[in-house]
């Protein structure tokens, strides 16, 4: 069994002491006194010298290690003291060493978590005024014009008004998609499931679209002719905006003349399904960030395209809502392929 270093430290220094001690009474006894030692009395002596000593610097010993290292602990944790353990930390240098250190890593951790927070707070509170500040001054700007006189001339102030109300459209667009994932992630969100067919919900999804994907000349399809209904347990309006806003973002980053397909895997107790599309792909370093909120692959070409840029943060609070999980697949240049699962309906 490994001797702890503290024990073995006290144990030769107070060797080295007896030693001293012994030593220098049995020279005195011989050179000045010149009288004879009993041994029964000497190794009585001897014993209870070393005892004494072992047991005082190994107090002292533990005593001091335990205030220095309580000393630093206070100055950088923010844990109750009650957390400090005394015997993990004194009883051997060893542990001492992998209890200072793991604390370290630890508060790295968390030092580099908090960073990482904080950047991402900034980054969404400057995102949030960006997006929030476009169509408050578009609007702001359309009506002063109108204040200062335009509005005499009734072609300017119709064309003006229809300009100003598709501002106010896009700020209740971006509120009520922050009030959506709000409520999504305080729970606060009832999902309601049941059976439902997602191919004819899909379909329903193609239809909703069909002049916005017109305006690009983009088809959307199926990926094969589906014979029989594929039923999933999910509450159809919630998976129904998944996939609007799923299609909605193919058409956007489609090329023209492109073609959205749409397609359905059956595993074992789920369904995966795939929206695919053959636009210009998003690059490698931006797929972990990519359901973030507000956060644009391309900011100046996704403003001009619309949309609150909330979209996928919310089909992915959506899913979670859902206990599924979505993917993405990308290669620049050559499209995306956004995926997610559902429960299956079993069949009795």
């Amino acid at each position: 069994m490994k001797i702890k270093r503290t024990y073995s430290f006290a144990y030769w220094t107070a060797s080295f002491i007896t030693l001293f001690i012994i030593g220098t009474l049995l020279i005195s006894a011989y050179l000045f006194l010149d009288v004879t030692l009993n041994i029964t009395y000497l190794l009585t002596f001897t014993a209870v010298i070393f005892c004494f000593t072992f047991i005082i610097i190994q107090y002292r010993l533990e005593k001091f290690i335990y205030k220095r290292i309580k000393k630093i602990y206070d100055r950088v944790s923010i844990l109750d003291r009650s957390d400090f353990n005394k015997t993990a930390i004194t009883s051997d240098i060893d542990a001492l060493s992998r209890e200072v250190q793991k604390f370290a890593e630890f508060n790295q951790e968390q030092i580099a978590s908090l960073n990482l927070r904080e950047n991402y707070r900034r980054e969404f509170l400057g995102n949030v005024s960006h997006e929030l500040k476009t169509p408050l001054f578009t609007v702001q700007g359309y009506l002063l014009t109108l204040a200062d006189g335009a509005i005499n001339d009734k072609k300017i102030t119709k064309k003006y008004l229809k300009r100003a109300n598709k501002g106010v459209e896009r700020l209740i667009s971006i509120v009520k998609d922050l009030d959506l994932i709000s409520k999504l992630e305080s729970a606060d969100l009832s999902i309601n499931k049941k059976p439902i067919n997602i191919l004819e919900l899909t379909q329903d999804v193609f239809e909703l679209l069909e002049m916005k994907a017109k305006k690009r000349n983009i088809s959307m399809h199926f990926n094969k002719h589906y014979i029989y209904p594929i039923m999933v347990i999910a509450d159809g309006e919630k998976i129904q905006q998944v996939l609007i806003n799923l299609i909605v973002n193919a058409i956007k980053y489609s090329k023209k003349n492109g073609t959205i397909m749409v397609s359905f895997e059956k595993k074992e107790t789920k369904v995966l399904v795939k929206v695919i599309d053959d636009g210009e792909g998003i690059k490698k370093e931006y797929l972990p960030r990519l359901f973030e909120r507000f956060y644009r692959v391309d900011q100046s070409r996704s403003r001009d395209q619309g949309g609150s840029g909330l979209g996928l943060s919310i089909v992915k609070h959506i899913l979670e809502s859902h206990h599924e999980q979505i993917f993405v697949k990308s290669e620049y240049g050559k499209g995306s392929e956004f995926s997610f699962t559902l429960e299956k309906m079993k069949v009795l």
